[in-house]
């Protein structure tokens, strides 16, 4: 069995940043099915929880207050309930519990450890801080350093979000007409002198 605790905390940011793994899930608790490409352009927080966890529960306030704090900034948080006992792994017994804990952003549910796997994740409570562009910039694993946390959270939601280039047209294909080809003709001698 898993320990559910993390080491003294461990806080790294990525020097050379990585693409985030995909967050999709089966089930979700106040959300619909949600994939990091479909928050390309918001800054994602992933906190990796169970609800009999210590050090989840600690962590808990200062995350509800992010979503407080920053949701209408551009911050969207996902939590990931990865369970370690067996009654975690019974929907909803994690449903009453974020209904009786007042969480209101969405929580994917983990019980094959099918996310934590893609993160290579080995602790709880984990966070993964993921910019704009999708790529994992911060992470800190335990309690603690939350102003650290929060600065970071700040720092790439004031980043500019990642310019999308316009598809090129295609020659011919679904082209705006010329100024030319909008013109009307203009009247002839003949028709003009009556």
């Amino acid at each position: 069995m898993l320990a559910c605790q993390a080491p003294a905390a461990m806080t790294r940011e990525i020097a050379e940043p990585v693409p985030a793994p995909d967050i999709s899930a089966e089930h979700w608790i106040n959300s619909a099915p949600l994939t990091l490409e479909a928050l390309r352009g918001k800054v994602v927080l992933v906190e990796f929880w169970t609800f009999a966890c210590w050090n989840c529960k600690n962590v808990e306030p200062h995350v509800k207050g992010w979503h407080g704090k920053f949701a209408d900034k551009g911050l969207t948080i996902v939590g990931v309930h990865t369970p370690e006992f067996e009654r975690e792994k019974v929907i909803e017994n994690v449903r009453a519990y974020v209904k009786k804990n007042a969480i209101a952003y969405p929580i994917a549910i983990d019980n094959d450890y099918v996310i934590w796997r893609r993160f290579h994740n080995r602790y709880w409570p984990a966070l993964y801080l993921i910019d704009k562009e999708g790529r994992i910039r911060y992470t800190h694993f335990g309690e603690g350093s939350y102003a650290q946390t929060e600065a970071w959270i700040e720092k790439l939601l004031a980043e500019e979000a990642p310019q999308v280039p316009k598809p090129e047209m295609v020659s011919g294909q679904n082209e705006a007409p010329t100024p030319e080809e909008t013109e009307e003709p203009a009247p002839r001698e003949e028709e003009t002198s009556e």
